[in-house]
């Protein structure tokens, strides 16, 4: 897939999080407070240092990429869901692949960037590229002339309209370490489920959590690719008693399914993507639920 050839000079909008030195400065105050903290659990100011400096070395070469013509922006995780993108932004996130799936809920075909300032400590998978490639990606991508990767988004829906989205997956599940209770539907069967929640993953979610699951269980569900248009369930040990069965374990979800939940539990009942259990859906004692594939994709600047 090529990117559409904007008509106007973009704005570049940085996305980052805090480092650990920023996090653990904002928390104790100063330095010597926070290399006594460090040196408290092993580990020394100097380490959280130097992984700070690599990020801000990132940022530097990225900002001296830009055209002096290009408008610009700078936010921080924590600003997403506040912040108005553009349909000409070209989104650059500097940092781990985590903070690319924390701003693919907030965007609507924006093409994104993935930097990686520290290839020793983050994966890349989402963030594949090093920051001395940003000046002719994004121009390359203000062209129209860049390559991108259309990623799948997994889309829940209460019967409420609420609505959450999630690049990698969406557990459901309990607040606690609870079991989970509720009923489930899924290619014309339906049953009552105990379990410890599951989960339903993308192709991008397919590296992480899913990975994990799927590695444990002989089953015939293979996961997706990671630009595959589907999604894939685990229900994660599910259970059986008088009261629940365990036929629904897993299951793949094509364009047009949707899988269907039923909550049995409490107020303790919750629906959260990405790992951000913050950021969540209350699901509650007979709120109805359904899951599919996400209207919206991720378009990310390919290697």
């Amino acid at each position: 897939m090529n990117a559409p050839r904007a008509t106007v000079s973009p704005r570049v909008v940085v996305v980052t999080r805090p480092t650990e030195l920023e996090s653990l400065l904002a928390r104790h105050g100063t330095r010597e407070q926070v290399r006594f903290f460090l040196g408290q659990r092993g580990r020394t100011l100097a380490e959280v240092e130097a992984a700070h400096a690599k990020r801000e070395a990132a940022l530097q070469v990225v900002s001296a990429a830009l055209p002096l013509r290009w408008r610009r922006s700078r936010i921080d995780r924590a600003d997403l869901s506040r912040f108005v993108f553009g349909p000409e932004d070209i989104v650059v996130v500097v940092g781990q692949d985590g903070l690319v799936a924390n701003a693919a809920k907030y965007l609507d075909g924006q093409l994104v960037l993935g930097l990686n300032p520290d290839p020793q400590q983050y994966d890349g998978v989402l963030v594949p590229h090093p920051p001395q490639a940003a000046g002719d990606l994004l121009r390359a991508a203000a062209a129209g002339r860049c390559r991108l990767e259309s990623r799948t988004m997994v889309q829940a829906e209460l019967d409420d309209g609420q609505t959450l989205l999630a690049l990698n997956e969406i557990f459901v599940g309990q607040r606690t370490h609870q079991s989970a209770r509720y009923r489930i539907e899924w290619a014309g069967t339906e049953e009552s489920q105990s379990s410890s929640g599951l989960i339903v993953t993308t192709g991008t979610g397919a590296t992480g959590w899913a990975r994990s699951i799927a590695r444990q269980r002989a089953g015939p569900v293979a996961l997706p690719k990671p630009t595959e248009r589907a999604l894939v369930f685990f229900v994660r040990e599910p259970f059986p008693s008088r009261a629940t069965t365990t036929r629904i374990e897993q299951g793949k979800l094509g364009e047009k399914d949707k899988l269907f939940l039923r909550s049995e539990m409490s107020d303790l009942g919750t629906i959260f993507g990405d790992g951000i259990e913050d950021d969540h859906l209350d699901f509650g004692w007979g709120m109805r639920l359904q899951i599919g594939l996400g209207e919206k994709r991720l378009h990310l600047i390919a290697a």
